[in-house]
């Protein structure tokens, strides 16, 4: 059952879900707003002649200051961070979803489209522009809707490799021995 904006304010309220900062203007009527972070990563083409899903790749650190911007170029690939800490009770689920306004630009915006239950952290987003223009990204601005559904029962807690990121964090694929063992 998907959360309604009483349901997640009632949660927000007894801190059994967190949002940090909350700016209670962005609670819609079936999710919440979160706007886009300071961090930003690209593929360092450069140094990486291939992406390997059996090894880390060299990523580019890209910094900006508050309310600043970055472009991001027509056809191209970059990673972001929210600027908000979001923690899961193990009772709740999340998927990420682009506001549909930003899509209208040509700008998606995807994190692999879902937050497990106790997830903690901010959220990594992988944004491609498929503009033919560049598009520029402002921090704080709102980015994309956190869509918060409640499951059937209480389960494990996420504990995964993405657990507790504080800013844009670059794929662990490699970490994933299971895959192909």
């Amino acid at each position: 059952m998907i959360l309604s904006s009483q349901t997640i304010l009632h949660y927000l309220e007894s801190k059994e879900l967190i949002i940090d900062p909350v700016n209670l203007s962005h609670i819609q009527p079936a999710s919440a707003d979160l706007t886009l972070g300071r961090h930003f990563m690209t593929v360092d083409e450069h140094s990486t002649g291939k992406l390997s899903l059996r090894e880390s790749a060299s990523y580019r650190d890209i910094h900006i200051g508050a309310q600043e911007s970055i472009i991001i170029p027509p056809h191209s690939f970059m990673l972001a961070t929210t600027k908000e800490w979001i923690k899961l009770p193990n009772h709740l689920t999340a998927f990420v979803e682009g506001r549909s306004s930003i899509g209208r630009m040509g700008l998606f915006v995807q994190n692999a489209g879902w937050v497990d239950p106790g997830f903690e952290g901010r959220i990594t987003l992988e944004l491609f522009n498929a503009s033919r223009s560049p598009i520029e990204l402002i921090e704080g601005w709102r980015i994309c809707q956190l869509v918060i559904a409640e499951m059937d029962q209480p389960t494990k807690s996420y504990s995964g490799k993405y657990t507790g990121q504080s800013s844009t964090t670059p794929s662990a694929v490699y970490k994933d021995l299971d895959s192909y063992l």
